[in-house]
């Protein structure tokens, strides 16, 4: 039976990226659902243009929970697999069949950045920290622990299901992973870094970390 395929894209301010990130997606998934996290620009103008499924929040809530409101809706529209992907093109969504080939055999992929020049000293600064964290911690071993390209069952998202709001839900979605003893695999992306400091900042990684020793010893 052929497997119900949603793609998540979390988008903030993205006017200038969304379109075509979309038309890219269309090719290798129908389904998509733009969550508009309190953008001030067009950005769900664009999306709806397109003729994918818009999601909105009135103010801006934060990457993890605009990514939660998008996973909700797909799973009450029937979501077999969920698609996690940024919505400013850092991702190709030509590597989603790779994604979707490993996923036959695991619960969740996670994506992986090659850690090169290309990427800030920051952002590979604090992925080697937290990726130390996470194996300390949780017993998953991941070459990326940040990277925003995810498939999972929806089986699997019930289990990972997150609280956090901002970006320390890639984090959490991991240490909920390691807790439910979850079938994982990785998958090489490229990654185009539109924009220097966006992402995770110094800050959040010291959050991120304090709270995965929060969230290990929590029940």
């Amino acid at each position: 039976m052929e497997k119900n395929i949603w793609v998540i894209l979390a988008a903030y301010n993205e006017e200038k990226h969304i379109g075509k990130v979309i038309s890219k997606t269309k090719k290798f998934c129908p389904n998509i659902i733009v969550v508009d996290d309190g953008s001030r620009d067009n950005t769900h103008k664009i999306a709806r243009k397109k003729g994918v499924i818009v999601l909105r929040h009135v103010v801006n809530l934060g990457k993890g929970a605009a990514v939660k409101t998008g996973c909700d809706f797909a799973v009450k529209k029937g979501a077999d697999i969920l698609v996690l992907m940024d919505a400013d093109g850092q991702h190709e969504p030509k590597e989603m069949p790779t994604f979707l080939n490993l996923l036959k055999r695991k619960d969740i992929i996670f994506g992986y950045r090659k850690f090169t020049k290309h990427m800030p000293f920051v952002f590979r600064f604090g992925n080697n920290v937290i990726n130390t964290a996470t194996k300390i911690l949780y017993g998953i071993k991941l070459k990326d622990t940040q990277c925003g390209y995810r498939v999972m069952t929806a089986k699997a998202y019930k289990k990972v299901k997150w609280r956090a709001s901002d970006y320390a839900m890639e984090s959490e979605m991991i240490a909920n992973a390691g807790k439910h003893h979850l079938r994982y695999g990785e998958s090489e992306v490229k990654t185009i870094y539109r924009e220097r400091y966006k992402g995770t900042t110094i800050l959040d990684g010291i959050k991120i970390v304090f709270n995965m020793l929060l969230w290990r010893f929590k029940k």
